[in-house]
């Protein structure tokens, strides 16, 4: 039987995007696979009073299972009002690149307040057929929407692709008029995965692609994807004990506040989170070889987790102190203000 996000006390996020495009700043969205991560997410977020996105790839829906995913999301919003003694941050769960219309409407039916249909891989045509299904669905429920338009290079989970193929801005009125979205994902130079860039380029967000986007649908919702920026001395904690990962850098963390002050509302973190866990799982391998008790190594890889998404939200993404802007003020899981 469906179950609705609402009896969850989830939100969508339509109210939430208004709020971040008007006061400049982007809503953090970070997938999870465990419970640890999940942790992370809700300590930091209701800590730095932010409204978040809890994110969920194809895979993690996978390796968690969805129904478990239902309940975690669930004891999410319970574990954010117990640290806020009553007081509930907004919490959307979201659908991280839906391939197909199936799927979508499982995760809907699931309880998932927000889902995306990437359907960026098929000619335009298409990608406006299937969008606009999942969009006619997912509206009689009053689930938001995220399609995308353009193809961001790297390898995350089971999203791949070679190089980059950037938005046009010129497509973008027409395809958020015919299928009805409520956000667009754009490919304007970030990418995925944590093997961005070489040490040596000099890697942008292409700002004048955002500028001649914003022009042409004012106001709308813009995410960005991939937006991690591989922290170099995660990236050496890696190294020193044990790890082999290649050199490699990500996007700044300036040139993302800059989007954040822009239409640009829901920026999307994953690889800088799988880099700090594993760097603090790493060091307690390597200074305490005889430990074997999981809560010794993934206690303090949820701690260090922790830290740096507050970073995230204080610093980059603007979003601190912003939970209470729409929604979220009281224990019943309503969308009063």
């Amino acid at each position: 039987m469906a179950v609705s996000y609402k009896e969850l006390g989830l939100v969508n996020s339509r109210e939430l995007f208004k709020k971040a495009v008007d006061g400049g700043y982007a809503i953090p969205a970070y997938n999870f696979n465990n419970m640890e991560q999940l942790q992370a997410i809700i300590q930091a977020c209701t800590e730095s009073e932010s409204p978040v996105i809890l994110q969920v790839s194809s895979g993690a829906r996978k390796y968690a299972n969805q129904t478990l995913l239902r309940y975690m999301a669930q004891g999410a919003v319970e574990y954010a009002k117990e640290l806020n003694k009553g007081k509930n941050i907004p919490i959307v769960l979201h659908l991280d690149h839906g391939d197909t219309f199936e799927l979508c409407k499982d995760c809907i039916d699931m309880g998932f307040s927000s889902v995306m249909i990437d359907a960026s891989h098929h000619s335009y045509d298409e990608n406006v057929e299937l969008t606009k299904k999942v969009v006619e669905y997912a509206h009689k429920y009053d689930v938001t929407v995220e399609g995308e338009l353009g193809v961001l290079a790297g390898i995350e989970d089971e999203v791949s692709a070679d190089a980059h193929v950037y938005t046009q801005p010129d497509e973008v009125e027409d395809f958020v008029g015919k299928t009805g979205v409520d956000s667009l994902a754009i490919s304007i130079g970030t990418s995925h995965g944590a093997f961005k860039f070489k040490p040596g380029q000099d890697p942008k967000i292409r700002l004048d692609i955002l500028a001649e986007i914003e022009k042409r649908i004012p106001g709308f919702p813009i995410v960005l994807h991939g937006s991690s920026s591989v922290p170099q001395d995660l990236v050496k904690i890696i190294n020193e004990n044990g790890g082999k990962l290649a050199d490699a850098i990500g996007i700044g963390e300036d040139q993302l506040r800059e989007a954040a002050k822009s239409a640009v509302c829901k920026i999307n973190i994953d690889s800088d989170g799988r880099l700090a866990m594993t760097a603090a799982i790493r060091k307690v391998f390597a200074e305490k070889p005889a430990e074997f008790d999981p809560r010794k190594y993934l206690g303090p890889a949820r701690d260090a987790l922790k830290v740096l998404y507050m970073h995230k939200n204080r610093e980059v993404l603007g979003s601190a102190g912003h939970a209470w802007d729409a929604g979220g003020c009281c224990s019943c899981g309503c969308s009063c203000s």
